[in-house]
Protein backbone atom coordinates (compact mmCIF):
# COMPACT_ATOMS: atom_id res chain seq x y z
CA UNK A 1 0.00 0.00 0.00
CA UNK A 2 2.70 2.50 0.97
CA UNK A 3 4.39 2.31 -2.43
CA UNK A 4 1.14 3.55 -4.03
CA UNK A 5 1.06 6.72 -1.95
CA UNK A 6 3.69 9.39 -2.31
CA UNK A 7 5.41 10.28 0.97
CA UNK A 8 4.46 13.95 0.55
CA UNK A 9 0.73 13.18 0.36
CA UNK A 10 -1.23 14.18 3.48
CA UNK A 11 -3.94 11.61 4.22
CA UNK A 12 -5.95 12.05 7.40
CA UNK A 13 -5.91 8.93 9.59
CA UNK A 14 -9.70 8.97 9.60
CA UNK A 15 -10.02 8.83 5.80
CA UNK A 16 -11.18 5.47 4.40
CA UNK A 17 -9.20 4.47 1.32
CA UNK A 18 -9.20 1.01 -0.24
CA UNK A 19 -5.80 -0.65 0.00
CA UNK A 20 -4.99 -0.19 -3.69
CA UNK A 21 -5.89 3.49 -3.99
CA UNK A 22 -2.91 5.43 -5.38
CA UNK A 23 -2.29 9.00 -4.18
CA UNK A 24 0.17 11.34 -5.88
CA UNK A 25 2.63 13.86 -4.51
CA UNK A 26 1.38 16.74 -2.36
CA UNK A 27 -2.25 15.66 -2.46
CA UNK A 28 -4.39 16.25 0.62
CA UNK A 29 -7.23 13.95 1.66
CA UNK A 30 -9.52 14.91 4.54
CA UNK A 31 -10.93 13.01 7.48
CA UNK A 32 -14.40 12.26 6.10
CA UNK A 33 -13.33 11.09 2.65
CA UNK A 34 -13.96 7.56 1.33
CA UNK A 35 -12.33 6.28 -1.85
CA UNK A 36 -13.05 2.91 -3.47
CA UNK A 37 -10.77 0.27 -4.92
CA UNK A 38 -8.72 0.92 -8.03
CA UNK A 39 -8.98 4.71 -7.89
CA UNK A 40 -6.00 6.89 -8.74
CA UNK A 41 -5.59 10.34 -7.21
CA UNK A 42 -3.00 12.43 -9.02
CA UNK A 43 -0.56 14.95 -7.54
CA UNK A 44 -1.67 18.24 -6.00
CA UNK A 45 -5.30 17.14 -5.56
CA UNK A 46 -7.44 18.29 -2.62
CA UNK A 47 -10.29 16.00 -1.52
CA UNK A 48 -12.18 17.14 1.56
CA UNK A 49 -15.61 17.24 3.18
CA UNK A 50 -18.08 14.38 3.44
CA UNK A 51 -17.00 12.96 0.09
CA UNK A 52 -17.58 9.38 -1.09
CA UNK A 53 -15.75 8.31 -4.25
CA UNK A 54 -16.42 4.88 -5.75
CA UNK A 55 -14.24 2.37 -7.57
CA UNK A 56 -11.96 2.85 -10.53
CA UNK A 57 -11.97 6.64 -10.64
CA UNK A 58 -9.07 8.75 -11.85
CA UNK A 59 -8.71 12.33 -10.64
CA UNK A 60 -6.01 14.48 -12.18
CA UNK A 61 -3.79 17.18 -10.72
CA UNK A 62 -4.95 20.45 -9.19
CA UNK A 63 -8.57 19.37 -8.82
CA UNK A 64 -10.54 20.43 -5.73
CA UNK A 65 -13.09 17.80 -4.76
CA UNK A 66 -15.60 18.14 -1.92
CA UNK A 67 -14.91 21.70 -0.82
CA UNK A 68 -17.69 23.81 0.68
CA UNK A 69 -20.29 25.23 -1.73
CA UNK A 70 -20.03 28.72 -3.16
CA UNK A 71 -23.30 29.66 -1.49
CA UNK A 72 -23.61 32.34 1.18
CA UNK A 73 -26.40 30.35 2.85
CA UNK A 74 -24.03 27.51 3.67
CA UNK A 75 -23.30 27.46 7.40
CA UNK A 76 -21.07 24.43 7.71
CA UNK A 77 -23.75 21.74 7.62
CA UNK A 78 -22.64 18.14 7.00
CA UNK A 79 -23.63 18.01 3.34
CA UNK A 80 -22.09 15.56 0.88
CA UNK A 81 -20.50 14.88 -2.48
CA UNK A 82 -21.03 11.40 -3.91
CA UNK A 83 -19.10 10.18 -6.96
CA UNK A 84 -19.78 6.76 -8.50
CA UNK A 85 -17.46 4.38 -10.34
CA UNK A 86 -15.09 4.62 -13.31
CA UNK A 87 -15.17 8.37 -13.76
CA UNK A 88 -12.32 10.41 -15.22
CA UNK A 89 -11.96 13.90 -13.76
CA UNK A 90 -9.25 15.87 -15.53
CA UNK A 91 -7.04 18.74 -14.42
CA UNK A 92 -8.24 21.65 -12.25
CA UNK A 93 -11.87 20.58 -11.85
CA UNK A 94 -13.90 21.82 -8.88
CA UNK A 95 -16.75 19.70 -7.48
CA UNK A 96 -18.51 21.16 -4.43
CA UNK A 97 -20.56 19.72 -1.60
CA UNK A 98 -24.34 20.10 -1.58
CA UNK A 99 -26.41 22.48 0.52
CA UNK A 100 -29.24 21.81 2.95
CA UNK A 101 -31.56 23.92 0.78
CA UNK A 102 -30.80 21.75 -2.26
CA UNK A 103 -31.18 18.35 -0.64
CA UNK A 104 -27.71 18.09 0.83
CA UNK A 105 -25.97 16.07 -1.89
CA UNK A 106 -24.05 16.83 -5.05
CA UNK A 107 -23.78 13.63 -7.08
CA UNK A 108 -21.94 12.23 -10.08
CA UNK A 109 -22.86 8.80 -11.45
CA UNK A 110 -20.70 6.28 -13.33
CA UNK A 111 -18.47 6.29 -16.41
CA UNK A 112 -18.40 10.04 -16.90
CA UNK A 113 -15.61 11.79 -18.78
CA UNK A 114 -15.15 15.23 -17.20
CA UNK A 115 -12.48 17.34 -18.90
CA UNK A 116 -10.24 20.05 -17.46
CA UNK A 117 -11.48 23.14 -15.62
CA UNK A 118 -15.07 21.96 -15.22
CA UNK A 119 -16.93 23.48 -12.26
CA UNK A 120 -19.76 21.43 -10.78
CA UNK A 121 -21.55 23.56 -8.20
CA UNK A 122 -23.56 22.56 -5.15
CA UNK A 123 -26.54 20.23 -5.49
CA UNK A 124 -25.89 19.30 -9.12
CA UNK A 125 -26.96 15.79 -10.10
CA UNK A 126 -25.05 14.19 -12.99
CA UNK A 127 -26.03 10.78 -14.35
CA UNK A 128 -23.97 8.18 -16.24
CA UNK A 129 -21.89 8.03 -19.43
CA UNK A 130 -21.70 11.78 -19.98
CA UNK A 131 -18.93 13.63 -21.82
CA UNK A 132 -18.38 17.10 -20.39
CA UNK A 133 -15.77 19.08 -22.30
CA UNK A 134 -13.23 21.57 -21.03
CA UNK A 135 -14.24 24.57 -18.91
CA UNK A 136 -17.98 23.81 -18.73
CA UNK A 137 -19.44 25.74 -15.79
CA UNK A 138 -22.47 24.33 -13.96
CA UNK A 139 -24.32 26.62 -11.57
CA UNK A 140 -26.10 25.11 -8.57
CA UNK A 141 -28.96 22.60 -8.73
CA UNK A 142 -28.38 21.55 -12.35
CA UNK A 143 -29.57 18.06 -13.36
CA UNK A 144 -27.84 16.15 -16.15
CA UNK A 145 -29.22 12.86 -17.47
CA UNK A 146 -27.30 10.03 -19.13
CA UNK A 147 -25.25 9.89 -22.35
CA UNK A 148 -25.13 13.65 -22.87
CA UNK A 149 -22.45 15.59 -24.76
CA UNK A 150 -21.74 19.05 -23.36
CA UNK A 151 -19.48 21.30 -25.42
CA UNK A 152 -16.51 23.16 -24.02
CA UNK A 153 -16.76 26.58 -22.38
CA UNK A 154 -20.53 26.30 -22.05
CA UNK A 155 -22.39 27.84 -19.13
CA UNK A 156 -25.37 26.15 -17.50
CA UNK A 157 -27.79 28.30 -15.47
CA UNK A 158 -28.91 27.17 -12.03
CA UNK A 159 -31.84 24.72 -11.81
CA UNK A 160 -31.59 23.86 -15.52
CA UNK A 161 -32.14 20.22 -16.56
CA UNK A 162 -30.40 18.43 -19.45
CA UNK A 163 -32.13 15.30 -20.72
CA UNK A 164 -30.72 11.94 -21.78
CA UNK A 165 -28.77 11.93 -25.05
CA UNK A 166 -28.98 15.71 -25.35
CA UNK A 167 -26.09 17.54 -26.98
CA UNK A 168 -24.93 21.06 -26.18
CA UNK A 169 -22.63 22.83 -28.64
CA UNK A 170 -19.40 24.68 -27.95
CA UNK A 171 -19.67 27.93 -25.95
CA UNK A 172 -23.41 27.64 -25.43
CA UNK A 173 -25.34 29.60 -22.80
CA UNK A 174 -28.09 27.35 -21.48
CA UNK A 175 -30.75 29.06 -19.38
CA UNK A 176 -33.72 26.74 -20.06
CA UNK A 177 -34.19 22.98 -19.96
CA UNK A 178 -32.72 20.97 -22.84
CA UNK A 179 -34.99 18.00 -23.65
CA UNK A 180 -33.73 14.49 -24.33
CA UNK A 181 -32.41 13.78 -27.85
CA UNK A 182 -32.11 17.49 -28.76
CA UNK A 183 -29.01 19.33 -30.00
CA UNK A 184 -28.73 22.98 -28.99
CA UNK A 185 -26.11 25.65 -29.57
CA UNK A 186 -25.78 29.42 -29.27
CA UNK A 187 -25.92 32.35 -26.90
CA UNK A 188 -28.66 31.96 -25.84
CA UNK A 189 -29.14 28.30 -26.77
CA UNK A 190 -31.36 27.41 -29.71
CA UNK A 191 -32.51 23.95 -30.80
CA UNK A 192 -30.72 22.91 -33.99
CA UNK A 193 -31.92 19.37 -34.61
CA UNK A 194 -32.31 15.90 -33.14
CA UNK A 195 -29.23 14.29 -31.62
CA UNK A 196 -28.95 10.86 -33.19
CA UNK A 197 -25.25 10.03 -33.20
CA UNK A 198 -25.18 9.32 -29.46
CA UNK A 199 -28.20 7.00 -29.58
CA UNK A 200 -26.79 5.34 -32.71
CA UNK A 201 -23.52 4.59 -30.92
CA UNK A 202 -25.54 3.23 -28.01
CA UNK A 203 -27.16 0.68 -30.32
CA UNK A 204 -30.53 2.29 -31.02
CA UNK A 205 -32.47 0.58 -33.79
CA UNK A 206 -33.45 2.36 -37.00
CA UNK A 207 -37.03 2.57 -35.71
CA UNK A 208 -35.94 4.28 -32.49
CA UNK A 209 -33.77 6.75 -34.40
CA UNK A 210 -36.66 7.52 -36.71
CA UNK A 211 -38.91 8.13 -33.70
CA UNK A 212 -36.40 10.64 -32.31
CA UNK A 213 -36.71 12.60 -35.56
CA UNK A 214 -40.51 12.43 -35.44
CA UNK A 215 -40.63 13.70 -31.86
CA UNK A 216 -38.25 16.53 -32.69
CA UNK A 217 -40.35 17.63 -35.67
CA UNK A 218 -43.50 17.68 -33.57
CA UNK A 219 -41.87 19.65 -30.77
CA UNK A 220 -39.98 22.16 -32.91
CA UNK A 221 -41.14 22.22 -36.53
CA UNK A 222 -44.92 21.82 -36.75
CA UNK A 223 -45.86 25.06 -35.00
CA UNK A 224 -47.91 23.20 -32.39
CA UNK A 225 -48.28 24.72 -28.95
CA UNK A 226 -46.26 23.15 -26.16
CA UNK A 227 -49.35 21.40 -24.78
CA UNK A 228 -50.51 20.20 -28.22
CA UNK A 229 -47.03 18.91 -29.05
CA UNK A 230 -47.05 16.76 -25.92
CA UNK A 231 -50.38 15.25 -26.96
CA UNK A 232 -49.10 14.56 -30.47
CA UNK A 233 -45.95 12.91 -29.12
CA UNK A 234 -48.04 10.77 -26.78
CA UNK A 235 -50.05 9.60 -29.80
CA UNK A 236 -46.88 8.04 -31.24
CA UNK A 237 -47.07 5.23 -28.68
CA UNK A 238 -47.25 1.83 -30.34
CA UNK A 239 -45.85 2.89 -33.70
CA UNK A 240 -42.47 1.37 -32.85
CA UNK A 241 -42.56 -0.90 -29.84
CA UNK A 242 -38.94 -0.40 -28.81
CA UNK A 243 -39.34 3.40 -29.00
CA UNK A 244 -42.14 3.71 -26.42
CA UNK A 245 -39.58 4.14 -23.63
CA UNK A 246 -38.06 7.10 -25.50
CA UNK A 247 -41.48 8.67 -25.91
CA UNK A 248 -42.15 8.28 -22.19
CA UNK A 249 -38.71 9.69 -21.41
CA UNK A 250 -39.38 12.84 -23.41
CA UNK A 251 -42.92 13.30 -22.11
CA UNK A 252 -41.81 12.93 -18.50
CA UNK A 253 -39.09 15.51 -19.05
CA UNK A 254 -41.48 17.97 -20.72
CA UNK A 255 -43.98 17.51 -17.91
CA UNK A 256 -41.46 18.97 -15.43
CA UNK A 257 -40.15 21.84 -17.55
CA UNK A 258 -40.68 24.56 -14.96
CA UNK A 259 -38.06 26.81 -16.58
CA UNK A 260 -39.40 26.25 -20.07
CA UNK A 261 -37.43 24.44 -22.76
CA UNK A 262 -34.90 25.53 -25.35
CA UNK A 263 -36.80 26.61 -28.46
Amino acid sequence: MDHLRHPTALIHPGAKLADDVAVGAYSIIGEQVEIGAGSVIGPHVLIDGHTAIGKGNRIFQFSSIGEIPQDKKYLGEATRLVIGDNNTIRESCTLNLGTVQGGGVTSVGNDNWIMAYVHLAHDCQVGDHNVIANAVQFAGHVTVGDHTLIGGMSGIHQFVRIGDFAMLGFQTRLTQDLPPFVTAVGNPAEAKGPHQEGPRRAGYSAARLDMIKKMYRILYRTGSSFEAAQQEIAALHGQASDADADIDNLLTFLGHANRGIVR
